[in-house]
């Protein structure tokens, strides 16, 4: 046998062996199931909200009604991963100064605020409140029965978001004048559920 056949069968035998590994793969395979499981967090106001203060700018009396605004934010942490929703709910003490007092009417919201995702939580399910607006903050001597004064209905509300009421005080055209602050005592609930 010459050496041009020798090297063609050698050549043939070569291309027999790569045609036989591909035809029949020895290579191996695994399956893996991957699984996590997520555990509930809290339902919590976060990042210092609501603030322990909101102060309204100061009024000089004329004669006529006037009305001051403030915000105050809420920043609401929902980590349960329930999906069942969540109530803000408020009461307050009347605005008094010495034996001088506002009305127990005289704090509103007149619009509904607007929930939005706080940065770093890409992906929250911001709260649609079903409150009805202008909204009244209850305030009597002793502070009345909480009202729901913004909600996350069922699978919304989800995650971290800010929400900022802008907050209107109406100061009527017979309110007295005083060298103290006129001040009131809040009290705002996180509660679960629409």
């Amino acid at each position: 046998m010459g050496i041009v056949q020798k090297r063609r069968l050698w050549l043939a035998a070569v291309l027999a062996l790569a045609t036989a590994a591909v035809a029949s793969p020895s290579a191996s395979q695994a399956i893996t199931a991957g699984s996590v499981t997520l555990s509930a967090g809290s339902l919590a106001f976060i990042n210092g909200t609501p603030a322990a203060t909101i102060s309204f700018p100061t009024a000089t009396l004329n004669g006529t009604g006037q009305t001051v605004t403030a915000p105050l934010a809420f920043d609401i942490g929902d980590a349960t991963g329930s999906g069942s929703g969540w109530d803000v709910t408020a009461t307050s003490t009347m605005f008094t100064s010495g034996a001088h007092t506002l009305a127990g009417t005289a704090t509103t919201i007149q619009s509904m605020p607007t929930a939005s995702c706080d940065s770093g939580a890409p992906g929250c399910t911001s709260a649609t409140s079903t409150v009805s607006y202008p909204y009244t903050l209850p305030a009597a001597s002793t502070p009345p029965s909480a009202t729901k004064l913004f909600n996350a209905p069922v699978n919304t509300g989800m995650g971290n978001q800010t929400f900022m009421p802008t907050w209107s005080l109406a100061i009527p055209a017979d309110a007295v004048a005083s060298t103290t602050a006129y001040t009131s005592t809040w009290t705002f609930s996180l509660v679960s559920g629409p």
